[in-house]
């Protein structure tokens, strides 16, 4: 299984701004733009806190079961990869999520917030891409909590048995 990269998050990130944006603008001159709900925050809010509530009891019993504590329950390594497998496809989607937000959220900015309701869908989208960082930020917590120690020996004895 691949680490997340940023740089793929972030290129994501700025693709989905840059369709949106553009579609936000042709979709403006076309009519009334589609409003940001209020949910879309709360939303990726809740992914974070879910993925955060997910990294913490996992942290917690890898390291009773790396520092050998008696009655340490360990942990099936399907179900640390299942979570690691949520928290990328999390931070994939919160990031295209958050560019399309974000992208609305500038357009809007360009164009002017002069009423209320503008002022409150760049409040809204502003929000959404805080909590879409917030879960990019949480699913490498959650990826680094999974995260398996390298054991030198083993890559130093495999390669040295295989040029023997």
């Amino acid at each position: 299984m691949k680490q997340l990269r940023i740089g793929v998050l972030v290129g994501l990130f700025a693709a989905a701004g840059i369709v949106s944006w553009a579609g936000a603008r042709l979709w403006d001159s076309l009519g009334t733009l589609p409003s940001v709900p209020v949910a879309a925050p709360i939303v990726l809010a809740v992914i974070a806190a879910v993925l955060v509530a997910t990294a913490f009891p996992l942290r917690a019993r890898l390291r009773a079961q790396r520092e050998r504590r008696p009655g340490a329950k360990g942990v099936d390594p399907l179900l640390a990869a299942r979570a690691v497998v949520f928290g990328q496809a999390s931070a994939l989607v919160a990031s295209l999520v958050a560019g399309m937000y974000g992208g609305v959220g500038v357009f809007l900015l360009i164009d002017g917030v002069d009423t209320t309701v503008r002022r409150d869908q760049v409040i809204y989208a502003g929000a959404s891409v805080l909590a879409g960082a917030c879960v990019v930020a949480a699913a490498f917590f959650l990826e680094r909590v999974c995260k398996l120690p390298e054991d030198e020996d083993e890559n130093h004895g495999g390669r040295g048995a295989a040029a023997a």
